[in-house]
């Protein structure tokens, strides 16, 4: 008993004696796991998750082991560096999460330069906690500081051993990361070296390992592009002559339809379905849309597939049927790349292409993008006329990020009519700004969106419980580009022109609203001023996959054509992505040109699967969830065949996808070389 006791006593004075000669690295290490697991919780919220947290120690402890090859009156500096470096991951990471629910990467840097009209955006979502992390240097500065004025730094460099105790924290550090390793699945390998589904590998492998593979993963492809360059042909001409997709390709009753016809895009900014239904106070939020979705063809399942390039994915996916990069924006990205576009096709038909925003041109790079998509003229900000003083308060002209739409739509009637009468056939895409983030109050918006109510006391009172939220202020801004669009429809419509044109109405993607802000809107109870109970009656069931389902954004296909008017109208309840638009329309074009992973709708309709930048993927029958491997059914039972086919239909399309992008490989000149 004596000998353990003595044997105790010596481990605890070993241990002792450690801590005191290595309190540097101790608080390094401490500082940096906290600060990890911080930004999980605030983000994935899994703070005490033992995977990625022992992933995290293994990296923290393989970088601090070689501040002992440091000498001791330099390890500050070495440590200091690298929380600096975490914090700045940290930092970064939590504000993006705020605004895509994903988390960074190292492609998108080149993406920040279109934080400049946006910056609104950002202050909003920055929180109190997204400073805390800049206190992991602070307090490791003034521990610093605290052992500098002591004997420490004089006693470590008298007892340090620096090679045993950098080969001894190596050999623990290494013994972590292999634990990490050695339990991962082959499906966590396949996510890991894919990296489309952020959340899933910092999940399961941690932040430091997610942001040191996401930094391997952007920079190889662009060093060994050449290399994988004859692969990456294969497996996309693999693609393209599969007999099975081909099948969803024959003619049918909107083949050539459009032929001879002009085709207009109005890209809806934030534009979502679930406004469709909502009224308050007895007026729609978006009257006009409901009305076009009557007038025309209303697809009532047409899903975003965008990714980090949020406007510029939309416009990539819309006009070329592809899906974008799982690394940065194809805009910021890849503006060099060839692209098989529809205005570039049509182009070469002898179409006049354009396109028209509110906004500077070098937003999202188009001014150099829109040119290789196959745009003759872009008409943006300095095309109109407007009182660009955003910091007047009395200036109606400007709305949000510039140029309000009503402004921006009579302005560009006037510019189509001028377009028309120049040329035979034309497409184009106007982009509005109005309905963008961060959804600030404006004078213009008009919705009352006040609850009325009869209190306790038997007296009428009211509550506006959704004005300071984003859900909101979302509804109210949507209204206004919703009158706008009003506004634009009338115009086309009393106008003798564009009489031979189909306008294609798209919402470019969801508004970014939280799974709680969404709940809040549907079972908030302003009279108890609490969120309603399950069992309350009238409780709306809303799990986190209604969250993702209700992100579909308005598809409206309207004409004044009579002709085209007997042929597109009614409901399209099929279920829709982004990259089946541009197949649709070049069937209904009768142009032949099988480059695309979307599908004719009126060909493929109940068969189709909708395949998301992260992994996830919809059909008729599920939504998969490619985080957690868990899907909801939306209709019967499905068995494993199914799920493992959508899951090879989905796998094998991103990977089609990217390799176009990061290859560049309708790039005629590229293949020749």
């Amino acid at each position: 008993m004596k000998k353990l006791s003595n044997y105790i006593k010596k481990i605890g004075l070993k241990i002792i004696k450690y801590v005191y000669s290595n309190r540097l690295f101790l608080s390094y290490t401490i500082l940096a796991i906290l600060g990890t697991m911080v930004v999980r919780h605030f983000t994935i919220g899994n703070f005490w998750n033992y995977k990625p947290l022992i992933a995290d120690i293994g990296l923290i402890l393989l970088i601090g082991s070689f501040g002992y090859l440091v000498k001791p009156k330099n390890q500050f500096a070495y440590f200091f560096f690298w929380l600096i470096f975490f914090s700045l991951i940290e930092i970064i990471n939590s504000v993006y999460y705020m605004f895509y629910a994903s988390f960074a990467s190292l492609a998108e840097l080149s993406t920040v330069s279109q934080l400049e009209t946006v910056t609104d955006s950002v202050y909003t979502q920055l929180r109190v906690i997204d400073f805390l992390y800049v206190l992991e240097p602070i307090i490791f500065y003034y521990i610093h500081n605290s052992l500098k004025s002591s004997t420490y730094y004089d006693l470590v460099g008298k007892v340090e051993r620096k090679m045993p105790m950098f080969i001894s924290t190596l050999v623990v550090s290494l013994a972590f990361i292999g634990f990490t390793f050695l339990t991962a699945s082959n499906s966590d390998y396949s996510r890991l070296s894919k990296q489309w589904n952020r959340v899933y590998i910092v999940e399961r492998f941690g932040i430091i390992i997610y942001q040191t593979n996401d930094a391997i993963q952007t920079i190889i492809p662009k060093l060994s592009s050449l290399f994988g360059y004859e692969d990456a042909y294969n497996l996309v001409n693999d693609y393209f002559t599969d007999e099975d997709l081909l099948r969803y390709d024959n003619p049918n009753k909107y083949t050539g339809i459009l032929e001879g016809y002009n085709i207009i895009y109005i890209h809806m900014e934030s534009m979502q379905n679930f406004l469709m239904s909502l009224s308050f106070n007895g007026e729609e939020v978006t009257p006009n849309l409901n009305k076009l979705s009557k007038e025309g063809m209303f697809f009532s399942n047409f899903y975003p597939q965008v990714s980090v390039g949020t406007s510029s994915d939309a416009e990539y996916i819309t006009l070329t049927g592809l899906l974008p990069s799982s690394n940065g924006s194809v805009f910021v990205s890849y503006a060099d790349n060839t692209f098989r576009a529809l205005p570039a096709i049509l182009k070469e038909r002898g179409y006049y292409t354009f396109s028209m925003h509110g906004n500077y041109q070098a937003m999202w790079n188009r001014n150099n993008v829109h040119p290789r998509l196959g745009y003759t003229d872009m008409y943006y900000r300095d095309s109109f006329t407007f009182n660009d003083n955003s910091k007047d308060p009395n200036n109606l002209d400007w709305v949000g990020l510039g140029i309000n739409d009503k402004l921006f739509f009579s302005q560009a009637v006037e510019k189509l009519a001028n377009i028309e009468d120049s040329y035979s056939n034309y497409f184009g895409t106007l982009i509005t700004l109005s309905n963008h983030s961060p959804f600030a109050p404006n004078p213009s918006f008009t919705l009352n969106i006040n609850d009325y109510f009869i209190d306790e006391y038997g007296k009428e009172t009211s509550t506006c419980y959704l004005c300071e939220r984003d859900v909101g202020k979302y509804i109210v801004s949507a209204h206004y580009a919703d009158e706008a669009l009003g506004e634009f429809v009338d115009l086309i419509k009393n106008s003798d022109k564009f009489n031979n044109t189909l306008f294609v109405f798209y919402g470019d993607h969801d508004a970014k609203l939280s799974y709680k802000d969404m709940n809040y809107l549907y079972n908030y109870d302003p009279v108890t001023g609490e969120l309603k109970d399950e069992m309350d009656p009238t409780y709306i069931t809303y799990d986190s996959y209604d969250h993702q389902l209700n992100k579909k954004t308005p598809l409206i296909f309207w004409t004044k054509n009579a002709k085209l008017k007997k042929l597109l109208k009614g409901e399209n309840a099929n279920i829709m992505g982004m990259y089946d638009l541009a197949p649709t329309l070049f069937n209904m074009l009768n142009i032949k040109d099988e480059h695309y992973l979307g599908h004719d709708i009126f060909n493929i309709k109940d068969d189709n699967i909708v395949i998301f930048p992260n992994g996830n993927f919809l059909t008729k029958e599920i939504y998969y969830n490619n985080s957690t491997g868990e899907y909801k059914e939306l209709r019967g039972n499905i068995d494993n065949e199914y799920l493992n086919s959508c899951l090879e239909k989905s796998e094998r399309a991103l990977e089609v996808g990217n390799a176009i992008i990061t290859y560049d490989l309708f790039n005629e000149k590229k293949r020749n070389d």
